[in-house]
């Protein structure tokens, strides 16, 4: 494809260091940016790929707070977490810093000096609430409560996560500090702002004019935030932890996280490049590409560029920001702070050597239109359906039999029959089409491009079954399992970018070397004569109690979630004793249980009192299976009158409890009683 650029920089969104990565990260921003970067290698560009953890920023200061260390232990043992789960995992970066390190902190200083200097800034004094008993003012993460729209107590004075409503901490209801859980003041404060509004027209021009390329969701909401006007932005704010204002007025004052983390991407290119960084950032002839997820578009597309304009001296824009969607987990929302995550360190732990099945599968549901989801159900069928029934069979079964009938030398090929000139055309084919993907940054129809290049190869050899023809022809065999073996040889090739740990091991077993994008499809792509090596499984089933233990975690996470969050509904108005003595509570065991017909919630029970038996019909049928009921002791009123039921005459009331999912559980004494016993 024509190019009218001569490098790439691509930079990836900076993970928050107060926590590991999991798959929505890697799904919405690493795993993409990856795939792009190594293609971009193997067509032989220059590229960099640059990231880091983002150190800075209130809730990391939370948890240090919550844990009692130093925001740095919370960095320092969060970084080195990421950095290595990105290694292993197999996310190329160049360089992989982080925001506490001298050259950033310098960088941002130098970025918010010169933009004073400039001036770029306004100052504003401002309103801001303050905790008397902390003597600190108080970030927005550092405020707690009422949501002034749906009224959730725990919200946050930024957002509230139970309504999703963006929020400033003076909108809510009885706000509490969450350092001390005083009432906190208003106080003044005195900030710099970057008036975003100087530079609406020429980001305007730039983007929707200049970029109807980007992704429908990253334009339109650019087009959105642009068209209800940009406002001015402060960039620092009154906090102890992170790059110090570089102004003696600023005492006790930071760089906003907005303002600083961004400037990382400079700061590690100077990092890796110190003396030739500038070509990757005021050459016009670097295209820059970042991979971010759609909650940080606004930062990428709009404030940053702002940035970039006010700074001035020829720093590049970024030329495409393709921005995913978010990845949900078995239909739930993705949520650090309730643990409803799968994280990359613990999947690297708990399915050792199977990065490329997460690789594969984080491709395959990519939410690049729209949000989509993680399944352990669906991560196994396409482990055991996909890549071990399609690609792991077919390069299994080539170098079987290429072993079998050569003793694992590649043999050289014969007339090519129509057959065989057909699969390289369409190889041919399936590579312009991934080509195309890839460049588009449709990674996911990319993906199953390259998995057509598999399915082709088990068609072909059905078609020639040369286990057949090895009877009468063993040319043929040969020119059969020549083309067989630069099939797989392409998909050593086609899969690198998205799984380059099978793509090497499969590279070295058929001795290729270095892999280029020009090879694939070349039909000479593995050189006759080669000795292969001997048969080893790419991919392996993987069994129910894998998946299900993870489906376990993911239950008992729910249910800690659920009590966690548990609000008992409030004491009913007062009663006095001689009314409750009323009623009477007794003790009797489940003779016979079973659905009513016709009912979603009603179970029938033949209930021993003691006395005799007696019907009573309870709403719980949706909680528990009848069966398991009979012979079990449950407390119940006896001294309800009769009540006419579905036809059924019932005779007092089961006694349940409500947990705090929602389910109901039968109330019993601890230990066996006589029937009929009365509860006091």
């Amino acid at each position: 494809m024509e190019r009218n650029f001569k490098r790439t920089l691509i930079t990836t969104a900076l993970p928050y260091a107060n926590g590991p990565v999991h798959i929505g990260h890697l799904a919405g921003v690493y795993v993409p940016a990856d795939i792009y970067a190594r293609y971009l290698r193997l067509r032989g560009e220059e590229v960099t790929m640059v990231g880091g953890s983002d150190e800075h920023g209130v809730p990391i200061t939370i948890k240090a707070r919550n844990e009692g260390v130093t925001p740095q232990d919370i960095v320092d043992r969060y970084h080195k977490i990421i950095k290595d789960s990105f290694e292993e995992l197999g996310i190329s970066f160049d360089v992989y810093s982080r925001t506490t390190s001298d050259i950033h902190r310098a960088t941002a200083s130098e970025f918010f000096s010169r933009l004073h200097k400039k001036g770029e800034f306004i100052e504003k004094t401002s309103m801001q609430l303050y905790d008397e008993k902390a003597n600190q003012f108080l970030a927005d993460r550092y405020v707690t409560g009422e949501c002034p729209h749906c009224h959730n107590p725990r919200a946050y004075g930024d957002q509230c996560e139970a309504c999703g409503t963006s929020l400033n901490a003076t909108d809510l209801i009885n706000p509490k500090s969450a350092i001390t859980g005083e009432t906190p003041v208003l106080r003044e404060t005195h900030h710099w702002f970057l008036p975003l509004d100087r530079w609406e027209n020429k980001l305007r021009e730039w983007i929707l004019e200049g970029h109807k390329e980007w992704k429908t969701n990253v334009y339109g909401q650019c087009k959105s935030w642009l068209d209800l006007g940009l406002q001015p932005r402060a960039v620092t704010r009154d906090l102890d932890w992170g790059v110090p204002v570089p102004l003696k007025e600023a005492e006790g004052k930071v760089l906003y996280v907005w303002f600083d983390a961004p400037i990382g991407y400079i700061s590690n290119t100077k990092e890796i490049y110190p003396d030739s960084w500038e070509k990757w950032w005021k050459n016009p002839e670097t295209r820059i590409i970042n991979f971010i997820g759609k909650d940080n578009i606004v930062f990428h597309c709009i404030v940053f560029p702002a940035m970039l304009m006010a700074y001035g001296d020829n720093y590049q824009l970024p030329d495409n920001v393709p921005a995913n969607e978010f990845l949900n987990l078995e239909g739930d929302k993705i949520s650090t702070s309730r643990n409803w995550a799968v994280w990359l360190h613990e999947y690297l732990r708990d399915f050792p050597g199977k990065q490329d099945v997460l690789r594969y599968v984080l491709t395959a549901n990519a939410p690049e239109t729209k949000d989509n989801d993680f399944t352990w159900r669906d991560f196994q069928t396409r482990n055991n359906s996909e890549l071990v029934a399609i690609l792991g069979n077919f390069v299994n079964r080539v170098i079987v039999l290429t072993h079998k009938y050569f003793e694992g030398v590649v043999p050289e090929a014969c007339d090519l029959e129509q057959i065989d000139k057909d699969l390289f055309a369409e190889v041919s084919a399936i590579k312009e089409a991934l080509t195309q993907n890839i460049e588009t940054f449709h990674f996911r129809e990319a993906l199953k491009e390259a998995m057509n290049i598999a399915r082709a190869g088990n068609k072909y050899l059905q078609e020639t079954e040369p286990w057949k023809v090895a009877k009468t022809d063993m040319k043929r065999v040969a020119t059969i399992l020549n083309v067989a073996l630069q099939i797989c040889g392409d998909i050593a090739v086609a899969f690198e970018p998205f799984m380059p740990f099978m793509s090497r091991r499969l590279a070295d077993a058929l001795h290729l070397g270095k892999l280029t994008w020009n090879e694939l499809g070349s039909r000479d792509i593995v050189k006759p004569g080669e000795h292969i090596e001997t048969p080893e499984l790419l991919f392996e089933k993987i069994e129910d109690d894998a998946i299900n233990a993870q489906i376990e975690r993911l239950a008992r996470i729910k249910r800690e979630n659920e009590l966690k969050n548990f609000k008992p509904a409030e004491i009913q108005e007062p009663t006095d004793f001689e009314t409750f003595s009323k009623l009477d509570i007794r003790v009797g065991t489940v003779v016979n249980c079973e659905k009513v017909k016709k009912s979603k919630k009603l179970l029938r029970f033949l209930i021993d009192d003691g006395i005799g038996q007696r019907t009573i019909l309870s709403g719980i049928a949706e909680h528990y299976e009848p069966e398991a009921l009979v012979g079990r002791q449950v407390c119940f009123i006896a001294n309800f009158p009769p009540r006419q039921m579905m036809g059924i005459e019932s005779e007092g009331m089961i006694l349940s409890a409500l947990n705090a999912d929602g389910s109901l559980s039968v109330i019993a004494p601890t230990a066996k009683v006589v029937n009929g016993a009365q509860v006091k």
